[in-house]
C-alpha cells in the first residue's frame, strides 16, 4: 500500500493521543499488561511535536497511523551496537490503528520513513522494539530492518534494529 505521510500539527494532537491509546488498549487486551500498556497523553504528543518530526497518515479525516523521527538519541538506545554513522535518525512511537494492521499500512509507513530519511539527509534509521510477544520485532525484520542487538534496559527486554540509507 502506498502511504504518504504528512507532518503533524498541533491540531492533530488529540487524534494522535487517541490512536496511541487505542493501540495500547489493543496490545494490552491481546498480550496482558506490560510496558506497552501506557498510552501517553495529548500533552505528550505536543511535546513530541516540539522535539521531533511527527508524521501522520489519515483516512477519511481520521489519523490511523503515526510515527516520529528524531535526531536526538532516545534514552533506551545504546549506540555502541549500531553501525557507526554521522547522521542517524531514530524512528519512535510508531502506531497503526488495530483496524488497519496487517493491511500494508505499517510497511508503507516504514517505506515512507526511509524515503524521508534519504531526503533529511540521514545515513541510518535506528529503533528499538519490545522483545516480547507484544513487540514488533518480526514486523521490522519483514520490513528489511536488520537486528543489531538484544538488550535489557531498566528491566525491559529490547531488540535494536537499523536500516542504513
Amino acid at each position: 500500500m502506498r502511504i504518504t505521510l504528512r507532518k503533524a500539527v498541533a491540531e492533530d494532537a488529540p487524534a494522535i493521543a487517541l490512536l496511541r491509546a487505542e493501540v495500547a488498549a489493543d496490545l494490552t487486551a491481546r498480550f496482558g499488561k506490560g510496558v506497552w500498556t501506557g498510552a501517553g497523553t495529548e500533552r505528550g504528543v505536543l511535546f513530541d511535536l516540539r522535539h521531533s518530526a511527527l508524521y501522520v497518515w489519515t483516512r477519511r479525516n481520521r489519523v490511523v497511523a503515526s510515527l516520529r523521527l528524531a535526531t536526538k538519541k532516545p534514552w533506551a538506545i545504546d549506540i555502541r551496537y549500531f553501525t557507526p554513522c554521522q547522521r542517524p535518525l531514530y524512528l519512535l512511537s510508531m502506531a497503526v490503528h488495530p483496524d488497519w494492521q496487517r493491511k500494508g499500512v505499517g510497511r508503507g509507513c516504514i517505506a515512507e520513513a526511509v524515503r524521508l530519511a534519504v531526503h533529511w539527509p540521514a545515513d541510518a534509521i535506528r529503533l528499538d522494539a519490545f522483545d516480547a510477544p507484544a513487540g514488533a520485532g518480526e514486523f521490522y525484520r519483514k520490513c528489511g530492518l536488520r537486528e543489531v542487538a538484544r538488550v535489557t534496559y531498566k528491566g525491559t527486554p529490547l531488540i535494536y534494529f537499523e536500516r542504513l540509507v
